[in-house]
């Protein structure tokens, strides 16, 4: 089942606007290594899930794997064939907004090559550039 929210205040949002470099969640806090974003956007919460299992396959057991971004945004989408007004459609799926530099993922307890290889199959999971950085190195 997917990551979305137990309850939210307001079932349907803005689609809003993602400027900026990110201020928080921008350096590695968890583990040793991680997956930083390097544009902005939407990731959905299958894209993350894909991303959680490629992390835990490849690392068999090792290590540990901390997801960094939450899905809390809803997107609505009309079904096909609709013709238009008659409001706003229903929840489609949920995505979480990640700006520019962002730390998505973060692997623990295993090697620098391990994370490294296991941290790569994560990035091309990901709709974004990504990049593989260490607890000291920042955008």
């Amino acid at each position: 089942m997917s990551m979305m929210p137990a309850r939210v205040k307001y079932r349907k949002m803005h689609r809003g606007k993602i400027r900026g470099v990110a201020t928080r969640g921008n350096k590695v806090s968890y583990g040793d290594f991680g997956l930083q974003v390097l544009t902005e956007g939407w990731i959905t919460a299958r894209q993350i899930e894909a991303g959680r299992m490629a992390a835990s396959h490849y690392l068999q057991r090792q290590g540990r794997v901390f997801i960094r971004i939450f899905p809390q945004k809803s997107v609505s989408a009309k079904p096909l064939e609709t013709r238009m007004g008659k409001g706003k459609g229903e929840i489609d799926h949920w995505v979480a907004v990640v700006k520019s530099g962002t730390v998505i993922f973060e692997i623990g307890d295993v090697e620098e090559k391990v994370a490294r290889d296991a941290l790569t199959r994560v990035a091309h999971k990901m709709p974004m550039r990504c990049r593989f950085v260490t607890r000291r190195h920042s955008l």
